[in-house]
């Protein structure tokens, strides 16, 4: 534990049991001398994705500790969330020694095994207990640890076997306790920099792609997957970029696009859902990281052509999957910095008309369907989730960090929410795009963030609801506003047939009968119904006036919100015709 301390550990969250006590010791005498902090949790899964939320917001590896056997299993989850996420994250799990596996004896499992497709590293003790290693392989095997979650950001498991005795004594834990709080960090070894991919691998058979910025083109942002420390010079690049190509920029809510990013088109998916001739010519894009949820980009990628370059932030995973693009995964500052070593200038190109006029007309109706949607979505009678996207960005403090869980809201804020949901973080974990953990990773954020905002369905919420256990010793300052639908709504836009509307929702959309406020009354966590539109203000006003976690609750319809998706975008759609000529093609 001193080892994690010397390179950076801030956060450990720590599951019950025997064989995981030495670590469990050590870890609450560190907190006792305020060096970490220590939460814990009896839920294995749940205590992995709150400590994934805290790994996300800080950009530090945060450390699970668990005993042997199925707890180790729990861990999965979140190890693939993390791994498909791009996120630091470190599991250490408890063992049996050799001598006790493959015997019959209690508690034995091929733990070591469980993770290790989607971990970065694995790391495993002596067979015959850590204690037979050196302080100064501890050191190493720490250290390696450490530089594998975060050089390229993922997962890395540590299996390390105890033999007995596990459990010292008060007075032997009182001695260590003593000795140790004189002789800490006295004569330790410095805090090693970790070097983090900031720099191209030499070795990469990658060619480098290139984009003409004094041609017509689109940038589309998805999700962000980098380290938080790294947002702002992706930022500082995207803005230089902008500035010399004049392209218009799509932007994902979870991109980290900041809102004062210039050429930024709120409304981009209406704009390429109405299929305006100017937005299907042959054009240049530059798409960073993974594609937004949006089938309406997907088709339309496939018809501007294979003049696309995807960067990843360090991820060399094939991102792509309508193989279209060529792939550069070394982010797009070290892309920015290669295309100018290698002979590009990049000035700012003012004469670059037909990329102006795309701009001025992306713009344009960029306005004019921002217009439509206040016009026909007013702040007033019952609440549809459609309002919900487009008014909670508009209504929620400038700054207030959002967690969109990852099924219809996620959806809804990337076509409702506009400009408006960029003036704070959005952190959506769709590496795995699964409802799993939506409490805990919420919970995981607000204690790294502060107060933290959670938009989520009702089976998400209930599939997580061991994560309310952490709202009585840690009280995060954490918001769930949850959308009930009766069921997972996502389905009813889906279009799926089925005999009887029994038999769909049995099949798909499942709907528990278990009263949420109920619910969330058992954890002593203050709730509040929204019954409309009109009381959505003062309710998010109430809300953050509380310390810890609190709970809204809105009802919707997801029968007719999928119908009003349907019309909205073809009403829309034919708004956009109809109210603009465009003469970008003929010019």
């Amino acid at each position: 534990m001193e080892a994690f301390l010397q390179r950076g550990l801030k956060h450990v969250v720590l599951c019950p049991g025997s064989r995981s006590a030495p670590l469990a010791l050590a870890a609450g005498l560190l907190s006792r001398l305020n060096k970490l902090n220590l939460i814990t949790s009896i839920d294995e899964r749940s205590a992995a994705f709150l400590a994934l939320g805290i790994s996300t917001a800080t950009g530090k590896a945060s450390v699970v500790i668990t005993t042997s056997g199925s707890a180790v299993a729990h861990l999965l989850p979140a190890a693939i969330e993390a791994d498909r996420s791009c996120q630091p994250i470190i599991f250490v799990t408890a063992d049996r020694p050799s001598r006790l596996k493959n015997c019959g004896a209690n508690q034995t499992v091929n733990q070591e095994e469980f993770l290790l497709s989607v971990c970065r590293d694995f790391e495993q003790g002596p067979g015959s207990g850590l204690h037979q290693l050196s302080s100064e392989s501890i050191y190493d095997l720490v250290g390696k640890s450490w530089q594998k979650a975060h050089h390229r950001p993922g997962p890395v498991h540590i299996n390390l076997p105890f033999e007995e005795p596990l459990h010292p004594s008060l007075v032997e834990q009182e001695h260590v306790f003593s000795v140790w709080k004189k002789e800490f960090f006295k004569n330790k070894r410095k805090n090693t920099k970790i070097f983090l991919e900031n720099s191209i691998n030499k070795t990469t058979s990658e060619l480098l792609p290139s984009l003409d910025p004094s041609s017509p083109g689109v940038v589309i942002v998805g999700p962000w997957r980098g380290l938080s420390e790294n947002l702002k010079s992706f930022q500082e690049v995207l803005r230089k970029w902008q500035i010399i190509s004049g392209w218009p920029i799509f932007a994902d809510p979870l991109s980290g696009v900041s809102n004062h990013q210039t050429g930024l088109i709120s409304n981009w998916e209406f704009l390429l859902k109405a299929g305006l001739p100017f937005l299907k010519e042959s054009l240049q894009v530059l798409r960073l990281g993974p594609m937004p949820s949006s089938h309406i980009l997907e088709d339309w990628l496939n018809l501007v052509g294979n003049k696309q370059v995807l960067i990843t932030e360090g991820d060399s995973r094939r991102l792509d999957p309508l193989q279209v693009s060529s792939q550069w995964s070394w982010g797009l500052v070290n892309w920015w910095r290669s295309m100018e070593s290698n002979g590009f200038i990049f000035e700012e190109n003012s004469d670059n008309n037909l990329s102006m006029m795309l701009l001025k007309s992306c713009i344009e109706r960029d306005i004019s369907s921002e217009k439509w949607l206040y016009k026909y979505l007013p702040l007033q009678g019952p609440i549809s989730e459609l309002a919900l996207a487009f008014w909670l960005p508009r209504l929620l403090p400038a700054g207030l960090p959002v967690m969109l869980s990852a099924s219809s809201p996620i959806r809804d804020w990337l076509t409702y929410s506009g400009k408006e949901s960029l003036k704070r973080r959005c952190y959506g974990f769709r590496g795995a795009s699964g409802i799993d953990g939506t409490l805990s990773l919420g919970m995981g954020l607000s204690l790294a963030l502060g107060p933290t905002f959670l938009i989520t369905g009702d089976l998400a919420l209930l599939h997580d609801s061991n994560g309310w256990l952490f709202s009585y010793n840690e009280s995060p300052p954490l918001v769930v506003l949850v959308i009930d639908n009766g069921g997972g709504g996502i389905f009813k836009q889906l279009n799926l047939e089925t005999e009887s509307n029994e038999t769909f929702n049995k099949l798909f959309s499942m709907p528990q009968a278990v009263d949420t406020l109920s619910l969330v009354s058992a954890y002593g966590v203050p709730y509040r119904q929204v019954s409309c539109l009109e009381d959505l203000k003062a309710s998010i006003d109430w809300s953050l006036s509380n310390s810890g976690p609190v709970l809204l609750r809105v009802c919707t319809d997801s029968v007719s919100d999928a119908l009003m998706r349907s019309d909205f975008q073809d009403r829309l759609s034919q708004h956009l015709h109809s109210s603009h000529q465009d003469c970008f093609c003929n010019e």
